[in-house]
């Protein structure tokens, strides 16, 4: 067993209490992610930045029809429809001076088109209409009922 050394105040040399632990289930996104953000932003900043700030790099018009996908090696992957990448193909050099411009530094060399429109991932699944059960009949009168009533139709629409 670690011994675990005390905290002390700096003030006086008295020992602090130990802080609490939490023995909770935690995802394993949220032990991951204060450890890999300080090493991701240290790697590539400016990779990051394109990323999350695409509308505001690209512009509202590109960014409408392409969004970034990936970035590697200098080459920035856009998703978009088959159409908009042979449009796009053909102003390359001014879509990557305008993205390096933005950026600060020469980061961009090349783009890489892959058939996918923007913003979709997946089709959406088909919502499903229930009707809501009605309400049991022993219910108080006034607001405490309508609210009980409520809250057992929301319950029961969830399945």
């Amino acid at each position: 067993m670690v011994e675990r050394k005390k905290r002390v105040s700096p003030i006086q040399d008295v020992p602090l209490p130990e802080a609490p632990r939490n023995y909770g289930v935690r995802g394993i996104a949220g032990l991951l992610a204060p450890v890999l953000r300080p090493a991701f932003k240290r790697r590539a900043p400016a990779a990051a930045a394109l990323l999350a700030d695409w509308p505001q790099l690209a512009g509202a018009e590109l960014a409408a029809r392409a969004a970034p996908v990936k970035f590697a090696g200098g080459t920035l992957t856009l998703a978009c429809t088959a159409p908009t990448a042979m449009e796009l193909q053909l102003t390359t050099p001014q879509i990557i001076s305008r993205l390096n411009l933005a950026l600060g530094h020469a980061m961009v060399e090349r783009l890489r088109f892959i058939q996918q429109a923007p913003g979709v991932t997946a089709p959406a699944a088909p919502v499903l209409r229930r009707t809501p059960a009605p309400p049991p009949g022993e219910l108080p009168d006034g607001e405490l009922g309508a609210a009980l009533a409520r809250l057992y139709q929301g319950i029961k629409s969830r399945g």
